[in-house]
């Protein structure tokens, strides 16, 4: 047996989400379906992270064991036959049988689009949040800044019972730019909706909703109630994943 590595980008506009559900479309349903076509059987693959309904990815990363099959190739240029235009895979390789897509990484990388233009951008707007001129960006930068360390993220995040909330936030930044205003963040994990609620509350002390210099301490309140707005899915691209 093989250890196999797919990198695939999707636009995630008509899937619900990556991971495999019922009667629902999703990427790994579809990956999954397109492998069992060329190989016969179903493999169990692995993912980097998944990523929710309406989430788009550019660097994601998939893993699972191979015997015999047609070679790496063939499999490249079939799966893209199969999958495209809206799953694109850039390569297909050989690893070490220890890897594993997701407890391999050491990081994953996201970015968030907002859109600050009077108009909207027609061309865009399926891959940008319309958040419009009137926000102080400034002030949503010193918010991204602060999330920058380890902390226990619980007020960003829905929690899973058992499981630690704790994370290690390596990048944190808000590029201000013409018209559109791009969130950078790269950290170890991520737990259930982190990343579009740490964006929906710069959102709100953007709006003045919430007042800029509390952002440490609703950070060390744990408390979900704190963060009211989650930004919608469809800005948001993981962007790359480090091994």
């Amino acid at each position: 047996m093989s250890t196999i590595r797919v990198d695939l980008a999707y636009d995630g506009s008509g899937f619900r989400g990556y991971a495999r559900q019922e009667n629902v479309r999703t990427v790994q349903g579809e990956l999954e379906n397109a492998l069992a076509t060329l190989l016969g059987d179903t493999p169990e693959t692995a993912v980097a992270g998944r990523t929710d309904a309406g989430v788009h990815a550019r660097g994601q990363v998939v893993s699972f064991a191979m015997g015999a099959g047609p070679d790496l190739s063939r499999l490249h240029r079939s799966l893209n036959g199969i999958l495209g235009p809206e799953i694109a895979v850039s390569a297909v390789t050989t690893v070490d049988d220890d890897f594993h897509a997701r407890y391999s990484a050491r990081w994953r990388r996201y970015r968030y689009l907002l859109g600050t233009d009077t108009a909207v951008d027609p061309l865009g707007r399926h891959y940008t949040w319309e958040v419009g001129p009137d926000l102080d960006l400034e002030a949503m930068a010193v918010v991204a800044a602060a999330y920058v360390g380890e902390h226990d993220f619980s007020s960003f995040c829905r929690s899973v019972e058992g499981k630690s909330n704790v994370r290690r936030v390596e990048e944190s930044e808000l590029r201000i730019g013409e018209g559109v205003s791009e969130f950078w963040i790269r950290a170890n994990a991520f737990c259930h909706q982190m990343v579009r609620s740490l964006v929906g509350y710069m959102y709100d002390v953007g709006r003045g909703f919430s007042p800029v210099g509390e952002v440490a301490e609703v950070i060390a309140a744990r408390d979900r109630s704190r963060v009211a707005t989650i930004a919608p899915p469809h800005g948001l691209i993981l962007w790359e994943v480090g091994y």
